[in-house]
């Protein structure tokens, strides 16, 4: 419960240093509801990862993760699922970023957006960059300046935001479909 509360108190220091700089465009809960209109509930679940799944998810997103616990978001309409999200809090230069990212049933990227950004906004790439993750998988790679287009003058950020999504395509392989390797 140490990390649940770390992680909380990160959140609630990108929002409270978004007065003195960056800026923070969405809550959590309104970042869900837009990722899934239809959804008439949307469950939390968090998770403690084992030494294993740790390892198992760092090698699925060729990324390494700040914590071993991660809450995942599911979206239902009824008895079906409409898919799952994370928000990915992470530091980009020196300061902290975080990103819904949202999977379909399919397991395709459906979302994809900036909730807070504390660096200078010129670190910040346009939303339709963001959008080039969209329709996305898994087998897609992912990696910024061979399956995703890089930006000048935002490279951390890129870099950040391609291992935020394979991250999630990992949780998705580990917590959700519960692949073994």
């Amino acid at each position: 419960y140490k990390s649940l509360i770390l992680g909380m108190n990160i959140l609630v220091l990108i929002v409270a240093a978004s007065g003195a700089m960056g800026t923070v465009f969405d809550t959590q809960e309104q970042a869900l509801k837009a990722a899934f209109p239809g959804a008439d509930q949307i469950e939390s679940e968090t998770h403690v990862l084992s030494a294993s799944q740790a390892e198992q998810i760092e090698a699925l997103a060729s990324a390494s993760l700040d914590s071993r616990l991660v809450t995942l978001h599911t979206a239902r309409k009824g008895d079906q699922v409409l898919g799952h999200a994370h928000i990915d809090v992470h530091t980009v230069r020196t300061r902290p970023e975080a990103l819904i990212v949202a999977l379909d049933a399919e397991g395709k990227v459906m979302t994809l957006r900036v909730l807070a950004f504390q660096e200078p906004l010129e670190y910040m790439p346009a939303q339709g960059w963001y959008d080039l993750f969209l329709g996305r998988v898994r087998s897609d790679g992912l990696k910024v300046g061979h399956d995703i287009d890089g930006v000048t003058g935002a490279t951390l950020t890129t870099r950040a935001t391609a291992e935020a999504v394979r991250r999630m395509f990992a949780y998705h392989s580990v917590l959700v479909q519960k692949e073994s390797r």
